[in-house]
């Protein structure tokens, strides 16, 4: 009766998005028993709703009997956020970051308390690294969040320490003191690095790209290991792809404004 209770509480549409928030970027492919556990939803009621969303190309099947999510969700998400669209004349900036650094490049945006990966370009000396593109890691933890929380408003760094700061490794900052100098640095600098603090072996250098009216959209960053090079020696190279790729943003909002 209570599953049936919570049942007739939720219309169709918030089953259907309760099926597809199951997805994660760690699990990418899902059983029908594991939509159940995740959703709360009734056994009959996930598989009547995958079905329907397998019909109009939300969710696909796969051999072994499982949902992933079909490309008629990724063709309707890409259209989602105009402010993450318009970064696509960041695209080829990073571009030229991986050519000379030969390092794996990202594009983060501030998403709530964490950071969002919208963009990704593997180095040939790829580090072990967490993100992934569409996936979201800690603002204290990583290069591209601590660009992104020193530009944030003072709020979101206490709702970020209150939230607790999870310690990965043992250079991990963990204390409000040790955010609050990590983020003057980079606003002192106008880089933020990051030397294991996600994972152990890892290091990352990013800058903010900023939009025509000066506020910080996003967070460029290459990825190496700590043994290739002491990741300040990217920082160069890292501050000339956000500041073309700032140009470009502002370019593309003067052209699009056109003439007065």
């Amino acid at each position: 009766m209570a599953g049936n209770s919570k049942e007739r509480g939720r219309g169709v549409i918030s089953k259907a998005v309760a099926v597809l928030a199951a997805f994660t970027p760690d699990h990418r492919e899902l059983t029908l028993n594991q939509l159940v556990r995740c959703t709360g939803l009734p056994a009959s009621t996930v598989y009547r709703t995958a079905n329907d969303l397998v019909t109009s190309g939300a969710l696909e099947r796969v051999p072994s009997g499982g949902y992933r999510v079909g490309r008629g969700l990724w063709e309707i998400g890409s259209l989602a956020d105009p402010a993450t669209s318009s970064l696509d004349v960041v695209v080829p900036h990073m571009q030229d970051l991986y050519e000379a650094t030969h390092d794996t490049v990202q594009l983060a945006v501030l998403d709530g308390c964490e950071a969002l990966f919208v963009e990704k370009i593997y180095g040939s000396r790829s580090a072990p690294v967490r993100s992934q593109r569409g996936s979201r890691l800690p603002l204290h933890s990583t290069g591209v969040g601590k660009v992104l929380l020193a530009h944030a408003p003072r709020r979101l760094v206490d709702d970020v320490v209150a939230a607790g700061l999870t310690r990965y490794t043992p250079y991990t900052l963990t204390t409000r003191q040790g955010v609050d100098r990590a983020l003057d640095e980079v606003r002192r600098t106008g880089i933020a690095v990051q030397q294991e603090e996600m994972d152990l072996g890892v290091a990352s250098v990013a800058a903010p790209v900023t939009d025509a009216s000066g506020t910080v959209v996003a967070a460029l960053s290459a990825v190496m290991r700590t043994s290739t090079y002491h990741a300040r020696a990217a920082a160069p190279a890292v501050r000339h792809a956000a500041a073309s790729a700032t140009r470009a943003l502002r370019e593309r909002r003067l052209a699009g404004a056109g003439p007065a």
